[in-house]
């Protein structure tokens, strides 16, 4: 399995950005579709954004899509979340996962039981 970092988490104002990284090791990142998840205290994991293997495709919970993009850099096996415009609701940990499974624009794998690495999560405080 590939092993999973994240970093770059921390205390923003509201309104600010925050770029989070994901370094893989073990494997190459390139095999798998990636993902960012959040769990705020007392509240369900939830699905951030999907990126495919090769980058070409992403895929975004509606209610963030605008202020957040997923990207990757598959020669630094590292991925990304870049995070603009950040409201207090945004307060969580954030998780990146991988998975090898497929997925389409029209199917895409949300739920964060489909994936089988972890990282183990980097905090994001936003302040009002």
């Amino acid at each position: 399995q590939v092993q999973l970092v994240e970093s770059g988490g921390g205390l923003v104002q509201a309104g600010g950005s925050l770029r989070l990284s994901c370094a893989a090791s073990g494997r190459p990142l390139s095999i798998y579709t990636m993902g960012w998840f959040r769990q705020a205290p007392e509240k369900e994991r939830e699905f951030v954004a999907i990126i495919s293997p090769s980058g070409g495709l992403t895929y975004y919970a509606d209610s963030l899509k605008g202020r957040f993009t997923i990207s990757r850099d598959n020669a630094k096996n590292t991925l990304y979340l870049q995070m603009n415009s950040l409201k207090p609701e945004d307060t969580a940990v954030y998780y990146c996962a991988a998975t090898q499974r497929g997925w389409t624009e029209s199917t895409p794998v949300t739920q964060w039981t489909k994936f089988s690495s972890w990282g183990q999560g980097t905090q994001v405080t936003v302040s009002s």
